[in-house]
């Protein structure tokens, strides 16, 4: 065991030998902190929160109330084996949350960017890739092996298949279920999950610039015109560059799924 002598734990948490608590940690009433569980400077961990497994947290990270940080993976091809946990600095994980190990077929370890917002009772699953300035609403869930770029927003009781990738900055609406990849600054909303627009609101608020912005509404418009497979009209987009070629990076990676193919915008879904 290695604790900080500058970390403050409660006299009725129970740190187990082998764990590192870094400097200025606070440790609550009642927690329980694992054998091979780092925490990085100035992580809270508030009172009745679990951490176990081999799991690292970032620096500054706050961990809430029953929240359950580094368990084994919910699939019943997990056999025991030796895998991780790997949390960013300033990350906040609401209260009953969880946040799961990889598996030996997914990798081995789950990751989980920095600056990221885990809301009550949701879930990051085995293997998942989680990046930056993500957030998951309340009761939202990551079926295991999903890809999450960063600066992606998942609506509240929202769940997303196992496999999915998500792209940077979209958004996916409340009460959603995701089976197919989502293009990068997607808006996806409705119990099928249907890409109906852009997150042009996300955008503005992250001073995406205003050219750029029509090039991508221009482009969304061209992926929606139909009559051609959608790979075919990706590659009609290649070498574009800023935020549609984002889009192109995206659809050119590796996946398992199909994607969710834009719809036609209407007037309503123009957030101006």
């Amino acid at each position: 065991m290695s604790i900080d002598p500058s970390a403050v734990i409660h006299r009725t948490a129970e740190v187990s030998k082998g764990a590192v608590v870094g400097p200025e940690v606070q440790i609550g009433p009642f927690c329980v902190i694992g054998s091979e569980v780092t925490l990085g400077r100035g992580v809270v961990v508030k009172s009745h929160a679990v951490i176990s497994g081999w799991t690292g947290v970032g620096a500054e990270t706050i961990i809430f109330p029953f929240a359950c940080v580094g368990e084994i993976p919910q699939d019943l091809k997990f056999r025991g084996e030796r895998t991780r946990l790997v949390i960013g600095e300033r990350n906040r994980i609401r209260e009953g949350a969880t946040l799961n190990c990889g598996t030996e077929l997914g990798g081995g370890v789950t990751t989980v960017g920095d600056d990221c917002l885990f809301m009550t009772g949701s879930h990051v699953g085995h293997d998942c890739r989680v990046g930056n300035g993500v957030v998951m609403a309340n009761h939202a869930s990551l079926g295991g092996h999903c890809e999450i770029s960063d600066n992606v927003i998942i609506g509240g009781l929202s769940g997303v298949h196992q496999f999915v990738r998500i792209g940077k900055g979209a958004i996916i609406g409340a009460v959603t279920m995701v089976r197919r990849d989502v293009i990068p600054y997607g808006l996806v909303q409705g119990p099928a999950g249907e890409l109906e627009g852009l997150n042009l609101v996300g955008l503005r608020r992250r001073n995406a610039d205003g050219s750029e912005i029509r090039k991508l509404r221009s482009a969304f418009d061209h992926l929606s015109g139909g009559g051609k497979p959608f790979s075919d009209l990706v590659i009609e987009l290649q070498g574009s560059g800023g935020l549609v070629g984002d889009i192109v990076e995206f659809v050119n990676g590796q996946t398992d799924r199909s994607y969710l193919v834009p719809r036609k915008r209407s007037g309503a879904e123009d957030v101006s």
